[in-house]
């Protein structure tokens, strides 16, 4: 019960520090009887209810390890907080050997600064941790989702739809390429029990992953191109790197367009498309030649 109590006064303490704009919210400090963020705003940035906030505070309840993910990931924490979290909660030994998932400040930040083009970060399994609200606007946004509809080796091998157009050959390669990424994790942690099931899962679901798993596929990481279809302004095609966020084992998938191309006013637009999804205030939606159009004016007036 006291390391309850413990945990309830560091996650009020490390809550009470982070201020809003830190957290990628809006609402001066001005505002505020208390510092940092409130236990509402904590609440929606971690998927749960603030009532189970102020019971984990008050020390009456104890965090599941996705919930823990979830207010390290709202919180800010670097690893060293994360860890000391998760042994005030009691998880530590049984999270030993499973894929890592923490995101650091670090990489929060740079995904938080790469607003005008989609980014998101995975895990080594290709399980979706984060996206930025451009992807979200460009590919939706699955981080709601359980961890197994997260992952995108399942996704593809189970037929999950999608929106990206590959040909064959780039289908083969991408097939290729991920099967070879879960085998190195899978050597890597040996000891994660949901990367395990999964690949049991996968091989029952899929006769195409079970060919490539057995036969031993390998790939590597390279440049990439992908065509996006989006209903509402169509294809956008766009540069894929990946990217290993050091010291974390984490992947930051970034997808650009060519500077001045149709596919970066496109992407421009479906950018103003998800912006105003969110606002529940807006007017009729903009459609696409004039978001293109007001894009352009704007560059001008830049320009001058």
């Amino acid at each position: 019960m006291a390391e309850r109590h413990e945990l309830g006064g560091v996650l009020r303490s490390w809550r009470e520090r982070l201020q809003p704009a830190a957290a990628g919210l809006s609402g001066g400090a001005g505002q505020r009887r208390s510092p940092g963020l409130r236990r509402e705003e904590l609440a929606c940035l971690a998927s749960v209810s603030p009532d189970y906030i102020k019971r984990l505070e008050q020390g009456r309840a104890r965090p599941s390890a996705a919930v823990l993910d979830s207010l390290a990931r709202a919180l800010r924490l670097t690893r060293a907080e994360y860890e000391y979290f998760c042994v005030l909660a009691g998880q530590a030994a049984s999270r030993t050997g499973r894929v890592p998932r923490h995101i650091g400040p670090g990489a929060q930040r740079l995904l938080d600064r790469l607003s005008d083009v989609p980014a998101a970060v995975y895990d080594a399994a290709w399980t979706m941790l984060a996206c930025n609200a451009s992807w979200a606007a460009l590919l939706g946004d699955p981080t709601g989702l359980p961890d197994r509809e997260r992952n995108r080796v399942w996704r593809h091998f189970t037929g999950q739809p999608g929106h990206v157009f590959t040909t064959p050959a780039e289908a083969e390669q991408f097939e290729a390429l991920l099967v070879g990424d879960l085998r190195a994790t899978v050597g890597q942690y040996p000891g994660d029990t949901w990367l395990a099931d999964l690949v049991t899962d996968l091989r029952e679901a899929s006769s195409r992953f079970r060919e490539l798993w057995d036969g031993g596929a390998v790939a590597r990481h390279r440049e990439d191109r992908k065509t996006i279809h989006h209903p509402d302004v169509g294809g956008i095609t766009l540069d894929c790197d990946v990217l290993t966020i050091h010291g974390s084992d984490l992947r930051l998938v970034v997808l650009t367009p060519e500077p001045g191309s149709s596919d970066a006013d496109r992407l421009a637009v479906v950018n103003i498309i998800g912006l105003q999804d969110m606002d529940p205030a807006r007017g009729e939606p903009t459609t696409y030649a004039a978001a293109a159009a007001g894009r352009r004016s704007h560059s001008r007036e830049a320009g001058r």
